[in-house]
């Protein structure tokens, strides 16, 4: 599954940190790094960590949205108003 994130948008709240360390880092107090081809055996972690996100800074692919679209935070609902 493919991780982006949005580095304009993230804050450095460090949930995502929190929710999938394996996959997500801060480096620094503000600076995230992450791994953006994080294995499958960290989907639940994952979709923890998108939906976790504050700001709404992370997308992932290969997390089963609403009819295969992309997860993007906020307990995974699409940031678009439908």
């Amino acid at each position: 599954m493919r991780l982006v994130v949005d580095l304009n948008k993230c804050q450095g709240y460090a949930q995502c940190a929190f929710l999938a360390p394996d996959v997500f880092a801060m480096h620094g107090e503000e600076s995230l790094i992450y791994n953006p081809r994080a294995d499958e055996e960290q989907r639940e972690r994952l979709t923890r960590a998108v939906a976790a996100c504050p700001v709404q800074a992370i997308t992932a692919d290969g997390l089963d949205g609403a009819a295969g679209e992309p997860v993007t935070g906020s307990a995974g609902e699409a940031s678009d108003a439908r």
